[in-house]
């Protein structure tokens, strides 16, 4: 069988100039010296659930590079990184384990040996890479299948990734990776990310991974020395399992058993399934995904890692995990004084996981600006979360205040607090553009405060916007109220009623209901001095 598509010699993986846009294809070693430079400006092939897996899988493959041939900086010639990256393979195959296709007895790109190179009875029903990396949605519609007709190299090249090293359980036989806490959780992506092309962040996590190595090896176990880096390198009978103790820390991981053979000019994947995960069971399960990733945050409470449920990475939860003190935060999260002034920002990257489907892709992207970063790096986060978590309560106090008014609406003007069922499911239906709204700008909002000489008066400011676009649903969601003239003006006046009675009147709202009681009795004393 041929052995074609070589990552180490041939411009498989294409890219835009960071530059001028143009389209440059690069082979792995050229693809990490541009990196280097910062040339690059995006991967046109990757789709947006592969970005986090993509960009691990070339932070850890150069951290190991770089650990073997003792550099503690980048290097910064394709000759170079293609001799470390040759470096990696040469005590178990060739350079032939960087190859898409090769004999099924021997190693390729993400697709370990199979014992005699024996493939009878796998099935090949992997015609395109997206159906290699779909995403376990159920409907075709949530992410349409099987597009990819005419793929290129790299559009393997990122499917494999993904699928061996952030692949959640999605059926029997079809294990998960360990980098997360059970098959029904996501390997998440948090971390710091400079302006400009990925190339700054890459390299940026490139030297913290270095800089973390020791401490990681020692916490949790691995080899500093000799440790199992690409898992692709052994062959796999689907029950034969390896230990984390066998590991470098940064090992890149293998959790299906797929070849890729070339019929014409396309290229297919051939898979088959397993009885058990590539790494033992029992050691991934007591671990929860807490594995030293350098992207992943972990709870303090129970020493799991993170899992990403249908809302996201909503503003609650991405405040908890930038101030909060249920997770600790990851080493690529973390700014450091030599990270960039202006332009930081926080990636956050996951797929919610369910039983055998997603609940979808999120990404956020959060503003790191001056004040804030001096207090991450100084491990002030207290004040962060006392501004973080009195926002978040003033939103959902003038949610239930809005949610109220709604139901009163709906309700045809009822005075009571016994609404109908379907006047409060009218209600919540209604309250989500409102935190969606309030979602979308929080961190945004946030900054003046944390900026400020006035805290106090940037949050009653900032209050008064929150209720006045509160007021703002109340009113569109009249077109939706009863129709008939008698109910339709009774219920207007009595929500309207509703929502100013309960601002003025509000026990979590102190600061807004002074406001607008003092508003109310400077316009009573005009209306007498008049």
């Amino acid at each position: 069988m041929e052995t074609v598509y070589s990552l180490l010699d041939e411009p498989l993986i294409r890219t835009r100039s960071a530059h001028d846009g143009a389209a440059v294809p690069y082979s792995l070693p050229g693809l990490l010296t541009a990196l280097v430079r910062d040339d690059v400006r995006d991967f046109p092939a990757l789709r947006p659930h592969q970005r986090h897996p993509w960009h691990a899988f070339l932070v850890q493959l150069a951290a190991m590079a770089l650990h073997r041939t003792g550099a503690s900086e980048p290097l910064t010639t394709p000759e170079e990184w293609r001799e470390s990256l040759s470096a990696l393979t040469s005590a178990e195959a060739d350079d032939s384990a960087w190859c898409l296709v090769t004999p099924h007895d021997q190693p390729a790109f993400m697709q370990p040996p199979v014992p005699g190179g024996d493939v009878t009875g796998w099935k090949d029903d992997q015609s395109t890479p997206d159906l290699l990396d779909i995403l376990a949605t159920s409907k075709n519609h949530d992410l349409k299948q099987e597009r990819m007709r005419y793929a290129a190299p790299d559009d393997w090249i990122f499917a494999l990734v993904t699928l061996q090293t952030a692949a959640p359980f999605p059926g029997k036989g079809n294990y998960g990776v360990a980098r997360m806490n059970g098959g029904s959780s996501s390997r998440p992506g948090v971390g710091v990310q400079p302006p400009f092309g990925p190339g700054r962040r890459w390299y940026r996590d490139v030297r913290i991974a270095l800089a973390e190595r020791s401490r990681i090896v020692e916490q949790f176990g691995y080899r500093d020395h000799d440790g199992i880096g690409l898992l692709w390198l052994h062959c796999w009978d689907g029950e034969s399992t390896f230990s984390f103790a066998d590991f470098d820390p940064f090992f890149l991981e293998i959790c299906r058993r797929v070849r890729l053979i070339r019929q014409g000019s396309r290229l297919k994947a051939l898979r088959s399934t397993s009885k058990g995960p590539r790494i033992a069971k029992a050691e991934a399960q007591n671990r929860k995904g807490n594995t030293g990733d350098l992207w992943t945050p972990v709870e303090i409470v129970g020493a799991k890692s993170l899992g990403i449920s249908a809302s996201g990475f909503d503003y609650r939860r991405t405040a908890e995990l930038l101030f909060g003190r249920e997770y600790q935060r990851p080493p690529a999260q973390i700014p450091t004084s030599e990270d960039d002034v202006e332009g930081l920002m926080m990636s956050a990257r996951a797929i919610a996981g369910g039983q055998s489907k997603t609940d979808g892709y999120h990404e956020r992207h959060v503003p790191i600006p001056g004040r804030t970063r001096k207090l991450l790096i100084a491990r002030r986060l207290d004040e962060l979360a006392v501004i973080a978590t009195a926002r978040i309560e003033i939103i959902a106090a003038v949610r239930a205040v809005l949610w109220a008014a709604l139901a009163t609406l709906f309700d045809k003007g009822g005075e009571d607090d016994k609404f109908s069922d379907g006047a409060t499911e009218k209600a919540a239906k209604f309250c989500r553009p409102f935190e969606q709204q309030e979602d979308s700008r929080f961190f945004y909002d946030m900054d003046p405060e944390v900026e400020s000489d006035d805290p106090e008066e940037v949050r009653l400011r900032w209050s008064l916007g929150v209720a006045s676009r509160a007021e703002t649903v109340l009113e569109h969601a009249f077109s939706a109220g009863p129709r008939n003239a008698e109910h339709r003006y009774r219920a207007r006046a009595a929500a309207l009623n509703r929502f100013w009675s309960g601002l003025r009147n509000s026990r979590r709202l102190p600061q807004l209901a002074e406001y607008y009681r003092n508003l109310s009795h400077t316009r009573e004393a005009n209306g007498r001095n008049a």
